[in-house]
This record gives C-alpha cells, structure tokens and sequence, in this order.
C-alpha cells in the first residue's frame, strides 16, 4: 500500500469514527426522543408550527430540537459521507483536493475552541492527513521523467 493511500485510509477512519461516535452516542442519549418520532412519525423531529410571535416553546419541542440537530442535522452524516469517499477514493489512488483537508482542519480547530473539551481536535489530524496526502507524488520515476520529456 502506498503512502498516500495509507494516510487517506486513515483519515477517513478518522472522520467515520467521529462521525458513528457521535451517532451512537446520541443515540444512547436521547434514545427516548428518537423513539418517539418513530412513534408521532419523522416530521415529529422538528415540528412546524406556525404561532404568534408572542408564543413560547416547550420544554419538549426544545429538547426535541437539540436532538435533531445534535443527531441527524449535524456535522455527524456529512463526515461519515466525506469519509466514505475518501475511503473509496483512497482504493483507486485518488487524492482530495488539499483545499478540502485544509477546510476540514480549519473547521474542526475552530468546534474544538468553541466546544471544549470535544474530540474536534481529531478531525484536525484528519485534515491534516488529507493536505499531505495530496502534495503526495506517489508516481514511479519512470512515469514522472515521461511526463517532464513530454513538456
């Protein structure tokens, strides 16, 4: 296995790891919430409904509310996404764009400020794998000295 290979699998387990942690941990949480939109149906998550501006919410729509966006409206879906593409990328020797690992740390440094202590950091290092993996030249000299005698 080469090493850009090696440092975009381990990014990606990284971002799935944080990403199923923080499912599984909410899930373990509020447990009582995600059943009960199981039960009232999935719009019960985040219920529309249209008052005056004077009306206050409830304590249960307000709990209902943070379970949704701390469980399936947060940053968990779109990181186990991104790490599954970076998994499969990582199979056919493709790289991300650094551009991505550098927004990846940017953001994961600044919820790990935000949010101390959180395990934010972690995903630091995921970004910071991918940068480096993508000014990886993996390529045989042969191929590289083709490609300049092209030029």
């Amino acid at each position: 296995m080469n090493s850009r290979k090696r440092l975009l699998r381990w990014a990606s387990g990284i971002m799935l790891v944080l990403g199923t942690g923080h499912l599984s941990l909410l899930a373990l949480v509020a447990w009582g919430d995600i059943t009960g939109w199981v039960d009232r149906g999935m719009w019960a998550a985040i219920p529309v409904v249209l008052t005056d501006g004077g009306a206050a919410q409830t304590v249960e729509s307000l709990q209902n509310e943070v379970t949704f966006w701390a469980g399936p409206g947060s940053f968990a879906v779109p990181l186990i996404l991104l790490g599954c593409l970076t998994w499969h990328l990582a199979g056919r020797g493709v790289a991300l764009p650094a551009g991505i690992g550098w927004g990846l740390a940017a953001w994961c440094a600044l919820g790990g400020v935000l949010l101390v202590p959180s395990p934010f950091f972690a995903g630091i290092i995921s970004g910071a794998l991918i940068i480096v993996a993508a000014q990886k030249d993996d390529r045989p000299q042969a191929a590289r000295g083709r490609e300049t005698d092209l030029t």
